[in-house]
C-alpha cells in the first residue's frame, strides 16, 4: 500500500502530538517495512527532527518547494489537496485532526483524535483557537472514513460533542517510544540524575506546565507530605510555571523543587526509573501518555480518577480527586511509605501496559488500514 500522512507534527513538534506521530510511523516502518510510507509536510530544521529521518531513510518526506517554502500554511491548507490527488495513495492518514480542505479526490482518509479538550474546558482556550478547532475537527470527522480515537474517553466525547457517527469511530491505542522498554542499572540511572543536580529521592511530574495539568494541586499536596524528597517538573512552561515559582518560594520550597525544561527524550526513562513515584494530576487529559511511559519503566503512578486516566493506568494505579490535594497527600504517602504497595503497583503496571507495546498498537493499526483499503469507495466527498 501507499499510505500518506500529515506529518506537521512528526518534524515541528516534540511535545505530545509530535511524540504520537514519530512513534506511529517508527511502528510501521519497523513492522510493516514493505509498504510505501509518505510523509508530507513544511519544510525543517530541528536537529531532532533530521535525526528521526537520518533513522528512517525508507520513509518519504514531501514538502512545499520553492517560494512556497515561505507561506507553508497556504500549501498546507489549500495546495496539499492537490498534491494529494496525484501521488495516487491507497489511504491519507491525517495524524493530529486534520484532514486537508478541498481534498475531494477518491483516497481514502482516516484521522486520529486526540481529544476535545478545548469544548470540554474551554476556559483554557481564547476564543478564536475554539473556533478555529471546531471548524477543522468537524470537517476532519465528516470527511474521513474511519475516525480513531485514542481513547474510550475521546471516543465518547466525538459522539457527544461533535454528533459523530459512532459507526465510523475506532478506538486505536498509542503507544510510547520504546526507549522505556529497557531497563536501566540504578548506577546508569543515578549518574544520568545527578548531572542535573538532582541528589535525593524525589517525586516526578512530566507534562507542560499548564493550568489544566494541575501542577498547582501537586504542590499543594507535597508541601503536606513528611517524607523528604525533592520534587522534579520534565516539561515546558510561561506564565503558570512563574505560578508555580511563586507558591513553592511561599511554602519555603523552591530548593526542593527543580524544572527540568529541555530533557533529552532518551534521558527521561532514567527519571522514570529512579522516581519514588509519578505523580500526574491532570483535570483532564486525550490519553495521558506518561502515565504509560511511567508504567513501562517500573515507576508506580498516583493519577486523577475519571476521563481517560484508568485507561492509561489499569487496575492498580491509585487515582484521586485532583480537585482535593489533600487526597493527592494522602495516596502518595501510601506509597512512599508502603514498599509492599509499590512494588505491587510496578508489577501490575507492568503486565498492564504490554496492550499498549509499539507492536501491538502498529498491528492494530495496519489491520485498520488493510480493513478500509478493501472499501469500495470513500464514505464522504465534501
Amino acid at each position: 500500500m501507499r499510505i500518506g500522512f500529515d506529518a506537521k507534527r512528526a518534524f515541528h513538534n516534540f511535545r505530545g502530538l509530535g511524540n504520537y506521530s514519530r512513534t506511529l510511523l517508527d511502528g510501521l516502518s519497523k513492522y510493516f517495512p514493505d509498504n510505501e510510507y509518505i510523509l508530507f509536510t513544511p519544510s525543517f530544521k530541528d536537529e531532532r527532527a533530521i535525526a528521526f529521518m537520518r533513522t528512517h531513510a525508507a520513509l518519504k518526506v514531501v514538502g512545499p518547494e520553492g517560494l512556497l517554502k515561505t507561506v507553508p500554511s497556504l500549501w498546507r491548507s489549500v495546495l496539499l489537496a492537490n498534491e494529494l490527488k496525484n501521488r495516487d495513495l491507497d489511504i491519507y492518514h491525517g495524524l493530529s485532526h486534520e484532514l486537508p480542505p478541498f481534498f475531494h479526490a477518491r483516497t481514502k482518509c482516516v484521522v486520529t483524535m486526540h481529544d476535545l479538550i478545548f469544548l470540554r474546558y474551554p476556559e483554557f482556550f481564547p476564543w478564536i483557537d475554539r473556533k478555529i478547532y471546531l471548524r477543522k475537527f468537524t470537517h476532519a470527522v465528516t470527511r474521513a472514513d474511519i475516525v480513531l480515537a485514542i481513547c474510550e474517553q475521546t471516543k465518547n466525547d466525538l459522539i457527544e460533542l461533535l454528533k459523530a457517527p459512532a459507526q465510523k469511530i475506532v478506538v486505536a491505542y498509542q503507544s510510547c517510544d520504546p526507549l522505556f522498554y529497557t531497563g536501566h542499572s540504578a548506577l546508569e540511572n543515578k549518574e544520568v540524575v545527578q548531572r542535573y543536580g538532582i541528589q535525593k529521592d524525589f517525586i516526578l511530574s512530566v507534562g507542560a506546565l499548564e493550568a489544566r495539568k494541575n501542577q498547582l494541586g501537586l504542590i499543594e499536596a507535597y508541601k503536606s507530605l513528611e517524607e523528604d524528597l525533592d520534587l522534579v517538573f520534565v516539561g515546558k512552561g510561561k506564565d503558570y510555571k512563574k505560578l508555580m515559582q511563586e507558591k513553592l518560594r511561599e511554602y519555603g520550597l523552591e530548593a526542593r523543587a527543580h524544572f527540568l525544561e529541555n530533557l533529552p527524550l532518551q534521558e527521561l526513562p532514567h527519571f522514570y526509573q529512579s522516581a519514588a513515584l509519578m505523580a500526574y494530576p491532570s483535570f483532564f487529559e486525550g490519553f495521558g501518555l506518561p502515565i504509560v511511559e511511567a508504567l513501562f519503566s517500573g515507576c508506580p503512578v498516583v493519577t486523577s480518577e475519571g476521563s481517560c486516566f484508568p485507561e492509561a493506568g489499569g487496575p492498580k494505579t491509585i487515582y484521586v480527586n485532583p480537585k482535593k490535594p489533600e487526597d493527592l497527600a494522602q495516596a502518595m504517602h501510601r506509597v512512599l511509605r508502603t514498599p509492599e504497595l509499590r512494588q505491587e503497583m510496578i508489577q501490575a503496571g507492568r503486565d498492564y501496559v504490554q496492550r499498549f507495546h509499539q507492536a501491538k498498537t502498529t498491528q492494530h493499526l495496519m489491520g485498520l488500514y488493510r480493513e478500509i483499503s478493501t472499501r469500495p469507495g470513500a464514505t464522504s466527498l465534501l
